[in-house]
């Protein structure tokens, strides 16, 4: 365990307002100088330039993000400290979600653990650990994730390239049992297949979770297209809420298979159509055939990482609007989705609103969302607030 190293890290005058607002995140840029010795992962206490104590937390000088805070008091980051960090984010899960076994458990910054994410799939458990200086406690949240829940399995999705960034590697498997890696998991009290080994992320998408309910006013007796379908969410939840037909489309051969097997352990698959095929090519072909549906669902990958690439961004979420409007009966709805942090909320609206326009077609905003509960927003960290859900109303 590695506790507060007597190191001091001082941000620069003019650059403190951010962090003092309450950002976890220092960047290499705004560090005037550092007074101590420390090892990569050591613990860190921030001041202004004014020598005002700001938080404690991590660094790593190899990354941009060079100090990550935990906590805005002197206090020892210790087994304790982690067993109170968890145990509050289960109170917040249980008072939120109403059904808390199935959740994300801690989604990062958000729950005041910086590059932690646990995603609880029942009795079992998915665990990423994003950044050096979470990484060095991974045994201790182990222990602490084992004395609260008592799990039967924990997987280990360290896959991810973003790791590389911290000079970590990459690496994925069991880190306490053995288990069949493909389990169930329920989202509103529905099944769904989950691959935590292979799937995306940690291997099922819980952020949705409140915005799926919001299909059961739209779909009973809809046709519904569902497009960057994944496993299939979307879809079961619109053929369980009464659609007449989904036809759900997603490149990975991988995810429709899986998201046929969701229709069928949901009884749903003799209205529900999965097509493997690039998204884009499919609402180019679906236009140009003029065909139309009463819902359009639209809940593509992120488009960008990053700022570099947002005007190529805005292009893709453009097209695929422009068409996907084309594609919805009048007085039908369209729901449009983004995940990307750097398409910020009025920038994807203004979006949509240009695409209506070329595609000649009225809208009016239904409803405006973000993310489920327990991916918990901070006001000062804008990259904790992600995901847009937007339905509106064709004419």
């Amino acid at each position: 365990m590695r506790l507060a190293a007597n190191v001091n890290v001082y941000i620069r005058k003019g650059a403190q307002h951010r962090v003092e607002s309450g950002h976890p995140w220092v960047y290499q840029s705004e560090i005037d100088y550092v007074d101590g010795q420390f090892q990569p992962g050591d613990i860190v206490d921030v001041y202004n330039f004014r020598q005002r104590f700001i938080g404690r937390g991590y660094i790593n000088p190899r990354s941009q993000i060079t100090v990550r805070i935990l906590s805005r008091e002197q206090e020892d980051i210790n087994r304790n400290f982690f067993k109170k960090r968890i145990e509050t984010a289960w109170r917040y899960r249980q008072t939120f979600i109403a059904e808390p076994e199935y959740c994300r458990l801690i989604f990062g910054e958000a729950d005041f653990l910086p590059a932690l994410i646990v995603d609880k799939f029942g009795q079992y458990m998915v665990m990423q650990t994003l950044a050096l200086g979470i990484e060095v406690h991974k045994d201790t949240i182990v222990s602490v994730l084992e004395e609260l829940f008592d799990p039967a399995g924990i997987y280990e999705r360290n896959d991810v390239p973003v790791r590389k960034l911290e000079g970590l590697e990459m690496r994925k498997g069991y880190i306490k049992g053995k288990f069949p890696t493909l389990i169930t998991v329920k989202e509103n009290g529905i099944p769904f297949y989950a691959d935590i080994e292979n799937g995306q992320k940690t291997g099922f998408f819980y952020d949705q979770r409140e915005n799926r309910l919001f299909l059961k006013y739209m779909v009973p007796e809809a046709e519904v297209l569902d497009c960057f379908c994944h496993t299939g969410s979307f879809a079961i939840h619109s053929a369980l809420f009464g659609a007449k037909s989904v036809h759900s489309i997603d490149i990975s051969e991988d995810a429709i298979c899986l998201a046929q097997k969701n229709a069928a352990l949901n009884k749903v698959d003799d209205r529900c159509r999965f097509e493997v095929a690039n998204a884009f090519d499919a609402l180019r072909t679906l236009t140009g055939e003029r065909r139309q549906y009463d819902v359009v669902i639209l809940d593509p990958p992120a488009f960008t990482k990053s700022r570099d690439s947002i005007e190529g961004a805005v292009r893709g979420y453009k097209e695929i609007n422009l068409r996907g409007l084309k594609l919805v009966r009048p007085g039908g709805y369209l729901i449009t989705c983004s995940c990307s942090y750097h398409m910020d909320r009025e920038l994807f609206k203004a979006v949509v609103v240009d695409a209506a326009r070329d595609a000649k077609r009225v809208i009016r905003e239904v409803e405006y969302r973000t993310q489920a509960k327990d991916h918990p927003i901070l006001p000062a960290a804008g990259e904790t607030n992600y995901l847009k859900f937007l339905v509106i109303q064709v004419q």
